[in-house]
């Protein structure tokens, strides 16, 4: 067998393969003498069958079958005597396979790109700490307050605070936007969940009122046919409500699991959560800050392959409202969607060489405290603990997660890591938008 490798970038190959007449003939031969044991044709008898009627019959089909093989099997053995990691499926192009004259064909890959990565003393990595604060807790109550909020209709004119339920359609050159026109939509004044400048143009506004005006969509909207584009609302108010926040009192705070109304209580259990949230934060944020700096200092070339599949797994979600609305990836933010694919694809190579170079194995000890405090938020604990330890695959999903956790705090305690002190309010936002 003859192999020729041409390297069409640094991370693609196209490979040529000759396999000789005499090894097909040879394969064919073997083939066609296993098969005139096994079939029947009718004027002979069962393993007396002539060799040329055999191969009269069968010769095309059989040699059609050990081309294919050949194919596979003489790929897979050029890749291991050319010591190449191919990535996805190869594009296979035969150049000749005539009878007579042997297999010829190219085979155009990608390869795992060679990762040299820079020393981790070199990284610089920001660690977020955080602080609660008396201000943090009553700013948490009142947030809570406001999930219980009553609201009333009333007489007068709409203001910030306020609830409006609306009738409305957006028209683009005439045309209508969206799905159409929206009914009973309530929007809370000052929410700031509507385009810039939309709440601001209902304050001031009654129910029965009806009123037209003209906005620009942002530049970075989500959907493009919009971003940037004037808009022509037409609105009619329905009703407007005023809000009315409950006491913190014992009713309230059985509302949210105090059994025996105790308000003092009711208020450690909320700091108690806000310790929670902002300790799973600071580790999100951290391991963040840790891969944006493993990113930024290592670049490396990612294999197409790879990044079809991550962004095939970003849209699996979707799959069903993608197969009955197929117009709706026309909305999505592709380009985003493909250099986040891209990203998450390098973090990952570059995470496994960490891992592969250090030498790294999942510690047993918190490969079972991740599965007991996973099991505390089920209703049967010892029955969770008792699954992934009888279940490999899902342990191995456990076991992976401990391992990239060891590495992160492999990279944090060899880099220079500086402390960031950040608010809970900033971490919380953070959190949400990334």
């Amino acid at each position: 067998m003859q192999i020729s490798v041409e390297s069409t970038s640094e991370i693609s190959r196209k490979m040529q393969i000759q396999v000789p007449e005499e090894k097909v003939r040879e394969e064919i031969d073997t083939r066609l003498k296993s098969l005139a044991k096994r079939v029947k044709i009718d004027g002979f008898r069962p393993g007396k069958i002539p060799e040329r009627v055999i191969r009269q019959r069968y010769g095309k089909q059989v040699r059609e079958e050990v081309i294919y093989d050949l194919i596979r099997s003489s790929f897979s053995q050029a890749l291991q005597e050319q010591d190449l990691r191919p990535v996805g499926e190869p594009q296979i192009t035969p150049q000749e396979m005539a009878e007579g004259k042997g297999l010829e064909y190219t085979a155009q890959f990608e390869i795992y790109p060679e990762i040299k990565l820079a020393a981790l003393e070199s990284l610089e990595i920001k660690k977020p700490v955080c602080q609660l604060s008396d201000e943090d807790l009553e700013q948490m109550i009142q947030r809570l307050r406001e999930q219980k909020k009553q609201w009333h209709e009333v007489d007068r004119l709409a203001q910030e605070g306020d609830r409006v339920t609306i009738t409305f359609e957006g028209l683009l050159d005439g045309e209508p936007i969206g799905n159409g026109k929206s009914e009973h939509f309530e929007i809370e004044l000052g929410s700031g969940n509507m385009i810039p400048g939309f709440e601001d143009q209902l304050k001031g506004a009654k129910a029965g009122d009806h009123l037209e005006f003209e906005l620009t969509f942002p530049e970075d909207y989500h959907d493009e046919k919009l971003a940037g584009k004037n808009v022509l609302f037409k609105v009619e108010i329905e009703k407007v409500e005023e809000g009315t926040l409950p006491e913190v009192d014992s009713d309230f705070v059985k509302e949210y699991g105090i059994e025996d109304g105790d308000i003092e209580k009711f208020r450690e259990e909320v700091k108690a959560n806000m310790e929670r949230q902002v300790q799973a934060a600071l580790k999100e944020q951290t391991k963040n800050n840790v891969l944006d700096a493993l990113f930024e200092k290592n670049p490396i070339p990612v294999p197409e392959a790879l990044v079809k599949q991550e962004i095939q797994r970003t849209l699996a979600p979707l799959g069903d409202t993608l197969k009955n609305n197929p117009e709706i990836l026309n909305q999505l933010p592709l380009d985003q969607i493909q250099e986040k694919a891209k990203k998450r694809v390098a973090l990952g190579l570059l995470l496994s060489e960490v891992i592969r170079t250090n030498e790294l194995k999942p510690d047993p000890e918190k490969i079972r405290s991740a599965i007991e405090a996973l099991a505390e938020n089920y209703e049967d604990p010892e029955e969770v603990i008792q699954y992934y330890s009888s279940n490999p695959e899902a342990r191995a999903q456990i076991e992976n997660s401990v391992l990239e956790d060891q590495a992160i705090e492999w990279i944090l305690e060899r880099a220079k890591v500086t402390e960031e002190p950040i608010s809970f309010e900033e971490l919380v936002k953070e959190r949400q938008s990334s």
